[in-house]
């Protein structure tokens, strides 16, 4: 069994309020993070990613998932469930958020993931990074056609138009998934961060921090304070949030225990769900 550590970090940025949220569940077997990054008016935004963290943590703590594809179901039901609550309330009719969730069966040592949107997954191994989430976004389609070159991709004066999010009709909404599952191993790091984390630190800054860092919260703590670098003059900047997880060496049961548990939550007590925005 790998022991896994976790860390959240999600901050209001320069704007007035914060529409990102996060949070994470875990049983004896499963963790589950989702990150989601909202918009809309009226507090729709907040409403929105809120929304969408507490669904599909709570239809995969009733139904685990062991795909990708099973969990773009969840992501699917999901969106279904920001529609109805959309239509139940004129003030939220454009309320949409963007949305990640990552799913860790620390048992068998495998990971799968959804998303949609521009919250992106990092997979890092070995300190480089392994693989990470295509966006689905007008930039990302440019970089598909070859027009757009990835480097850039952060200064694109439309890089944050959006080609899905939950909150869309169904014909129209896009969910990226992990094909099945993938073996994972210790030593490998998972980052869940939104836009606004991603937009001002690269993948170079982000592998540096990493390898620099005793722990997921080290690593957040400096991820955050290179985007406050980065935004230092300007007058507004969005909200940013990201989840860390680390996969560490299996728990020495005979020294610890067999009940101890196999997640360390840096901001949470262990083995119940948790939620912040």
């Amino acid at each position: 069994m790998l022991g896994i550590e976790i860390a959240i970090l999600s901050d209001k940025g320069g704007r007035s309020y914060n529409e990102d949220a996060c949070g994470h569940w875990h049983s004896d077997r499963h963790l589950c993070c989702v990150l989601a990054d909202g918009a809309g008016g009226h507090g729709g935004g907040d409403v929105a990613s809120r929304l969408a963290v507490e669904t599909l943590i709570g239809a995969f703590a009733d139904t685990p998932t062991d795909d990708g594809q099973a969990l773009a179901g969840l992501v699917w039901a999901t969106n279904e469930r920001l529609l109805e609550h959309r239509a139940s309330d004129k003030r939220l009719r454009d309320m949409h958020t963007t949305v990640v969730c990552l799913v860790l069966d620390f048992v068998d040592a495998t990971a799968h993931w959804s998303h949609v949107g521009d919250s992106r997954l990092y997979w890092f191994r070995d300190g480089r990074l392994h693989d990470r989430t295509l966006d689905h976004s007008l930039v990302q389609s440019l970089i598909n056609a070859g027009v757009l070159a990835p480097e850039q991709a952060r200064e694109h004066p439309r890089r944050s138009e959006l080609q899905s999010a939950l909150g869309t009709r169904p014909e129209d909404l896009q969910v990226g998934a992990s094909g099945g599952h993938v073996e994972v191993q210790a030593g490998d790091a998972f980052l869940l961060c939104s836009d606004g984390l991603w937009e001002f630190v690269g993948d170079e800054a982000m592998e540096h921090a990493l390898g620099l860092a005793s722990s997921p919260s080290a690593w957040l703590e400096v991820l955050e304070q290179q985007v406050r670098e980065a935004t230092r003059n300007r007058a507004s900047h969005d909200n940013f949030s990201a989840v860390a997880v680390w996969l560490v060496e299996p728990l020495d049961e005979a020294a610890s225990g067999a009940d101890e548990a196999a997640v360390d939550d840096a901001d949470g007590d262990p083995g119940l769900p948790l939620l912040e925005d």
